[in-house]
């Protein structure tokens, strides 16, 4: 596809996400109390969109993975939590 006509069939869904993003990070900024490891993982993940190198999707994903090559022998809680609360190395 064309640039153009990539903007013509996404651009309106990506700007109601962007939107919902920048409202999401106004509640954050709103709310009191502490962050945890998410909010960690998604500025992280944020700083990808703006980089301008390839393949955003996967370093975006990745920001919010666990890199660990072991699998834990049991999960911590009853559902997930998008992102990885412990550290790489």
């Amino acid at each position: 596809m064309t640039r153009q006509q990539v903007l013509d069939l996404y651009f309106m869904d990506a700007r109601c996400k962007l939107i919902e993003l920048a409202a999401f990070l106004d509640r954050l900024d709103r709310g009191t109390g502490e962050s945890d490891f998410r909010l960690t993982a998604f500025r992280e993940a944020m700083k990808h969109l703006a980089d301008g190198e390839p393949q955003r999707a996967e370093a975006v994903l990745v920001s919010f993975s666990d890199p660990t090559p072991d699998p834990i022998a049991k999960a911590p809680g009853k559902g997930a939590v998008g992102a990885w609360p412990g550290k790489a190395g």
